[in-house]
């Protein structure tokens, strides 16, 4: 009684939360927008008001943060349709088929029904996603599989298999983000504005994004960084990129890391070493799918992010309209090949002019990298977000949390009449983010509290 007597108002909050989490994953159509970010704006406003009244109550926000996503468990995702591409991958390896080498789109056409629910997850995953080659890296393929071993015929069973898988995953973001941030003499209260995160919440474990199990590996292998154990760190950030492919960005910005506190020759051994280790580690995770013709299937599929998949960008659309004004057409073929190597010298640019000797600075680093790499995209889904709030726990800046807020505008493209990008929301989008991001730097004395 003592307790609710002095929580009244915490408890008024939370329940208030779960009530709209409960509305979000069971009573929302994507269609429906202005419901959508009235929710999102709501839940947002709230977890602020968590934080700051429980700022150091750690198993309360641990266990409010496990609270909420529970509640997604069970629920179709309504938000994205990519959950069916990985049930259809799991059921594919299941049956000992190369997800690699045939399209979904190819394997309705051969008339083969040994995947369960096949008509079902093909017309949910839509056309689109149905005619290109699987580019999920073979970590993520073991996720699917394992969801689909443990939820059988059932699609629900293999959606709740998802949900655990990633909420496991989360859960060990909080406790090694925490142990890291402690070690690096960082509020370890930070890692809440990832871990309660109505965005992180709602798009990893609501729309069962693989980021979470991503991310997971990533902060273990910093962390072990951060001890000293550097080979057992390159096999877990070679199992990160397994999952997804962005870890690979971080690569070059580790070379201070290891030639700044060696001799020069020790340290470029040892990153060398790491190197390797962790190319190794991401080639063997291939060696159960490896055939002739995987590597172009893969490669061709990636490729489609760069140079066909537009959604919510920023600085390509600027390019684009001006290919419109001077040329006539898109240009998306050209610039798609261009952007990604204008990213690399970025990266390299960044790794030789910062001072990455240390983790805090790293970090930074990472985070700055990765932002510029999703400025220049052709392609920016919500969930993509997920990496740089996890990263931003970890530094000063906080203009990752304002995106986390304001991607939700890019869900106004999807309407009853279908698929129409609002471009004033676009760009409102990336003006708040931008400019919230040059007054962090400008003036960084005047950091805004947002706990």
């Amino acid at each position: 009684m003592n307790f609710i007597k002095h929580n009244r108002i915490l408890l008024l909050i939370t329940v208030i939360s779960i009530g709209l989490y409960v509305s979000f994953a069971y009573d929302l159509v994507r269609s429906d927008f202005v419901k959508l970010f009235s929710l999102y704006t709501g839940l947002f406003f709230l977890t602020y008001k968590i934080l700051q009244i429980s700022k150091q109550n750690f198993l309360l926000l641990a266990g409010l943060g496990i609270l909420f996503r529970l509640i997604f468990i069970g629920v179709l995702p309504n938000l994205s349709q990519d959950f069916y591409r990985f049930l259809w991958d799991g059921s594919l390896v299941l049956q000992g088929i190369n997800p690699y080498l045939i399209t979904p789109e190819t394997y309705i056409e051969s008339g083969t029904n040994i995947v369960p629910n096949t008509r079902i997850l093909f017309e949910g995953m839509g056309a689109l996603n149905g005619s290109h080659f699987s580019n999920y890296p073979p970590v993520n393929q073991l996720c699917f599989t394992i969801a689909v071993l443990f939820g059988g015929k059932s699609i629900i069973g293999s959606t709740v298999a998802l949900s655990i898988i990633i909420i496991l995953a989360d859960i060990g973001i909080l406790y090694f983000g925490r142990k890291l941030l402690k070690g690096l003499g960082i509020d370890p209260h930070n890692i809440y504005w990832y871990f309660l995160n109505p965005f992180i919440i709602i798009e990893l474990t609501g729309n069962l994004h693989f980021e979470a199990v991503m991310l997971f590996f990533l902060v273990w292998s910093f962390y072990l960084l951060h001890k000293g154990k550097w080979y057992w760190a390159a096999v877990l950030l070679g199992i990160s990129v397994s999952v997804k492919l962005l870890p690979l960005l971080f690569l070059p910005l580790l070379y201070q890391w290891f030639v700044k506190k060696e001799v020069l020759g020790r340290g470029i051994l040892k990153l060398s070493i790491f190197y390797l280790v962790v190319l190794a580690t991401f080639l063997l995770s291939f060696a159960p799918f490896y055939s002739s013709g995987i590597v172009l299937n893969f490669l061709k599929t990636i490729g489609l992010w760069f140079q066909d998949f537009e959604f919510n960008a920023s600085i390509y659309y600027i390019i684009r309209w001006i290919g419109f004004k001077t040329i006539g057409w898109n240009i998306i073929g050209t610039t798609g090949k261009v952007l990604p190597l204008i990213v690399v010298v970025f990266l390299l640019i960044i790794t030789f002019s910062r001072k990455n000797k240390e983790l805090n600075q790293l970090f930074t680093a990472m985070l700055i990298g990765v932002s510029f790499y999703f400025l220049l995209s052709t392609t920016v889904h919500p969930w993509y977000v997920a990496t740089l709030v996890l990263l931003s726990v970890f530094t000063k800046y906080k203009f990752p949390i304002v995106w986390s807020f304001m991607v939700m505008l890019s869900y106004s493209a999807y309407s009853v009449e279908g698929f129409t990008e609002n471009l004033w929301l676009v760009a409102i989008e990336y003006f708040v983010v931008i400019g919230f991001f040059v007054w962090e730097v400008i003036y960084p004395q005047k950091k805004l509290r947002f706990t």
